[in-house]
């Protein structure tokens, strides 16, 4: 597996760089239209996930682990493609993603080309479960991330986690289960 590239861009399309390694080696990985308006250096280190199919092995390139994660969440979605997901990294960002999978916003979903209501509830419906792991809520060394993983020993379920984690205002681990156990309380009565 290739885990990251780093080297010279020596080509920079919106969908796809090219980078020239220390070895001389060039690489074609595939970006996000995020990732392309976070290269702004001659040189860059990208994660990358690489495909393998019958016809062709394919680099995906990403600025931060929180898309790497995303991108291959979504592809393991039934029907969800590299090219789609990748079309869903240009439109949102992770945090806002996973901000749309817990309101459960298929409709928002739907502004990515080549996701229609369909898929938009199937990404919902097979990704929730796996909602504290995905983009900005997989931080587990944050307060919010350790209060998740807390939350989820006790027996919650990721998505009323993450429902009940966006409304308390506490900064550390321990205020912020408190609160959340309050609000986790009230939807159960």
């Amino acid at each position: 597996m290739i885990a990251a590239i780093e080297g010279e861009i020596i080509a920079k399309e919106p969908n796809y760089c090219d980078i020239l390694t220390a070895s001389g080696v060039a690489y074609r990985l595939y970006i996000s239209l995020n990732a392309y308006a976070a290269i702004d250096k001659p040189r860059i280190r990208l994660l990358t996930s690489l495909i393998i199919r019958e016809d062709a092995q394919i680099l995906y390139g990403f600025i931060d682990e929180a898309e790497r994660e995303l991108f291959e969440a979504l592809i393991k979605v039934s029907g969800v493609g590299p090219k789609s997901a990748m079309a869903i990294l240009s439109t949102f960002t992770p945090k806002q993603f996973t901000e749309a999978l817990a309101n459960r916003d298929d409709k928002l979903l739907t502004r990515a080309p080549g996701v229609g209501k369909k898929s938009a509830g199937l990404i919902i419906v097979q990704l929730s479960g796996s909602l504290g792991k995905i983009g900005a809520g997989g931080d587990q060394n944050s307060a919010s991330g350790k209060a998740s993983l807390a939350l989820e020993s006790l027996g919650f379920r990721p998505l009323e986690i993450a429902r009940a984690l966006a409304k308390c205002s506490s900064n550390d681990t321990a205020s912020l289960v408190k609160e959340a156990l309050k609000l986790l309380k009230s939807t159960d009565s």
